[in-house]
């Protein structure tokens, strides 16, 4: 059975046809380690983790490279404000985003460069681009050329004019013309720096991403990932780059992007004060339940974060645990059932393919193909017991006081003071615990 992805380079879902069968390559935009990793953030790292396993399930070898943009003008002003070192600051947010990628159950990528690590090849990089005559040097910056690269703007399918009105346009006296983009900058006193042939300087954020890709997967390779936001300029400047430098009609065959994740819909912005940090979750919920919400709406689409997302997860969850068994075997999972994520991920097709298992599963039948089919999308990866003592030990409340709260709302509504009914609902659910009226009585378990 072949795979499709919607290839925003053409606007069109596709066939995926490999550059070589025997070797996939797979490079996704990773952070940029000035901040904790938020909800937002979380998205790409389960999407492409699960085209990952679906790549590798089909094709002998898949390289998966997932970059760490460790030095940037955003980490150089985070570290300014936080009065640390650059070092300090990206050592501590990288180690956070891993811890994060481990609580997600995410695997680890082939390859994981870190920017600083790669500086060289960046040079070397720029080089060409001088030499083959994209580039130009002024007052110890480098820029790239825009108007001579005839291909510009494909990916975004819009014109030169319009992506420079629609944007974030760096003014600088130093440029030839307003759309040029920076490859090379001169550091202040106190920044990083590296040595160059234009002076001590540092990348621009763009030919990072160029230059590691090219020594993990080379000129060309398959698959190119990121959220939607780094289609332009990120993705379009890196296409323009590397096809330059390194002399190719191809940089990257299909282009993969998630949609945003908007919270109780409203775009999330730090301006709208609700920025949700993937390590605040961690203390609080399974990361199973982050990503089986991260995956219930497909990959292209809007997703909204709200409460009801939340506890529609865990409930789910709940309820397959309850056929779960950690000496099951595991199966190979058919084609048939991994149909719906050939057909460009979608994932919420599978997961209802999950219900119907489960329903099977739960009668005595093809229980280690319900397990099999969700452990191949990073869900039910704890043991039973883990997961019930996950449950409780987020809880801070005792039976007793469960008990009471729950005699209070009783008399609330028995009194018709629906108000305070709703309060102490709210006021259990915030603490774990779930309530439900059933046949006169009231039953609560944790959540």
């Amino acid at each position: 059975m072949d795979i499709f992805l919607t290839n925003n380079l053409t606007n069109k879902k596709e066939q995926f046809v490999p550059i070589d069968k025997k070797n996939i390559g797979m490079y996704v935009c990773g952070p940029t380690v000035y901040d904790d990793p938020h909800i937002g953030n979380a998205r790409p790292l389960v999407i492409f983790d699960i085209l990952f396993k679906l790549l590798k399930s089909k094709f002998e070898n898949v390289s998966y490279v997932r970059n760490i943009t460790d030095i940037d003008d955003k980490i150089i002003k985070s570290s300014e404000e936080q009065k640390i070192s650059t070092k300090k600051l990206t050592d501590k947010v990288t180690k956070i985003f891993l811890e994060d990628c481990k609580y997600l159950n995410c695997e680890d990528p082939t390859h994981q460069p870190k920017a600083t690590e790669h500086i060289d090849l960046m040079i070397g990089m720029i080089n060409e681009l001088i030499k083959n005559g994209f580039a130009y040097e002024n007052n110890k910056h480098v820029y790239f050329e825009v108007k001579k690269f005839s291909d510009y703007g494909k990916l975004s399918n819009k014109k030169l004019e319009d992506l420079i009105a629609g944007s974030r346009v760096e003014i600088s006296e130093n440029k030839k013309n307003s759309e040029d983009f920076v490859l090379w900058k001169p550091s202040n006193k106190d920044e990083p720096s590296w040595d160059s042939p234009w002076g001590k300087g540092r990348p621009g954020w763009h030919l990072e991403c160029s230059a590691m890709s090219k020594k993990f997967l080379g000129n060309e390779f398959d698959i190119h990932g990121g959220g939607m936001d780094l289609i332009f300029p990120h993705h379009e400047n890196e296409i323009a780059q590397s096809r330059c430098a390194n002399e190719t009609k191809v940089f990257a065959n299909y282009w993969v992007h998630n949609a945003f994740i908007t919270i109780s819909n409203e775009k999330m912005a730090k301006s709208q004060g609700n920025i949700l940090k993937i390590k605040d979750f961690r203390k609080k919920i399974s990361g199973q339940v982050i990503r089986l919400a991260l995956m219930s709406t497909h990959y292209k689409q809007p997703l909204d974060w709200n409460d009801k997302l939340i506890t529609d997860c865990q409930n789910i969850l709940d309820k397959w645990y309850r056929v779960f068994s950690s000496d099951t075997r595991l199966i190979k999972i058919s084609d048939e059932i991994l149909k719906p994520l050939y057909q460009d991920l979608n994932t919420p097709k599978y997961i209802t393919n999950l219900h119907k298992l489960y329903e099977k599963a739960n009668k005595g039948k093809d229980k280690e193909l319900f397990i099999s089919a969700c452990q191949f999308i990073g869900l039910l990866n704890e043991n039973k017991e883990q997961w019930e003592n996950y449950k409780k030990s987020k809880s801070s409340i005792s039976e007793t006081e469960i008990q009471s709260q729950i005699d209070l709302r009783n008399i609330a509504r028995e009194n018709k003071d629906y108000k305070e009914a709703d309060r102490i609902r709210e006021d259990l659910l915030d603490k774990g615990v779930l309530i439900e009226d059933k046949d006169g009585k009231t039953l609560w378990k944790f959540k």
